[in-house]
């Protein structure tokens, strides 16, 4: 769960890139997505809760998004006023779902937290269709059945398992809802703010609120090891949203969705090599089927909103 990163906005990719753009493009999209599949790798690494680690990747990563705004020129807090409202909404928003995401990384799989995780593509595009009153194009409509036979299979799975392995999907299930919150908050700040500011603005939000939630439930704050928080906000929000956001400018959703697929291989591949967290048959095909649900809903992106991958900018 959750870098995230865009975190995340559809930008028409240009009609013919000179030179080797496209396949700075395309790298930059893939070390995105390696990038981001091992944040729940240090979620569990950290030795405070998993609720603190998500303040710590903020509270770490946020100054330098701050730096990097204003190193581009921008004027954050110029271009912020009259949307504080739903700046503060939107980290708030983002915040629950960093915790609610971040508690379901330690108790399900690490390939599974990374597919529900990034349920939030599926489920903004059904915000869109709600506001546009129309029905979903083809892809799409065959992205959500496949994502819910997909889904169904790996609840099932968890289910078997241990009540904890489910709780834990449920709970990444439900940080991707709250992820759609954040991002139906962004895309209208976005109307007005360009990506970095506007993401580094909200996240002054996100961090006291993950803060004091985590002192609510008692966890450990202060860490004894600084590696896993520094790998977690160096690769969930620097690099991988770094580079998914110079991605996102370049390619069309769909190549960028089929680059999406790395995620939970690379998730897998980590959970297995660390926690012999070994995929069945079940598993597999559900796995498959939400991610070409993923790669579906990105190909009808003309009939509604879209979104990168977790840790992008909205």
């Amino acid at each position: 769960m959750h870098e995230s990163a865009s975190p995340r906005k559809t930008i028409a990719p240009p009609s013919a890139l000179p030179g080797a753009a496209p396949i700075v493009a395309l790298v930059a999209a893939i070390v995105a997505n390696v990038a981001l599949a091992f944040g729940p790798l240090f979620v569990r690494m950290a030795d405070v809760g998993p609720v603190a680690s998500g303040f710590w990747r903020l509270a770490l990563a946020t100054p330098l998004l701050l730096f990097a705004a204003l190193a581009m020129g921008e004027r954050p807090l110029r271009s912020a006023r009259g949307h504080w409202p739903l700046l503060i909404v939107a980290g708030l928003a983002f915040a629950a779902d960093l915790a609610s995401w971040h508690v379901g990384i330690v108790r399900t799989t690490l390939a599974n937290s990374t597919l529900f995780g990034n349920s939030a593509t599926l489920i903004y595009p059904i915000y869109g269709f709600l506001v546009a009153r129309m029905w979903p194009s083809r892809p799409q409509a065959a992205a959500l059945l496949l994502a819910a036979i997909g889904g169904a299979l790996l609840l099932g799975r968890s289910a078997e398992l241990s009540p904890r392995h489910l709780a834990g999907d449920l709970f990444c299930l439900f940080a991707g809802l709250l992820y759609a919150v954040y991002f139906i908050c962004m895309a209208r700040v976005r109307t007005a703010m360009t990506p970095l500011p506007a993401l580094a603005l909200s996240s002054f939000a996100t961090i006291p609120a993950l803060l004091v939630l985590a002192l609510a439930l008692g966890e450990r704050v202060v860490p004894g090891d600084w590696l896993p928080l520094l790998g977690l906000a160096l690769f969930s929000q620097v690099i991988g949203q770094g580079c998914m956001i110079y991605a996102l400018g370049h390619l069309s959703p769909l190549v960028v969705g089929i680059t999406l697929l790395i995620q939970p291989v690379v998730a897998a591949i980590v959970g297995w090599i660390a926690y012999a967290e070994r995929l069945t048959l079940p598993d597999l095909v559900g796995a498959v089927l939400v991610a070409a649900a993923l790669v579906l809903v990105r190909a009808g992106h003309r009939s509604a909103p879209t979104l990168g991958t977790r840790g992008a900018s909205a």
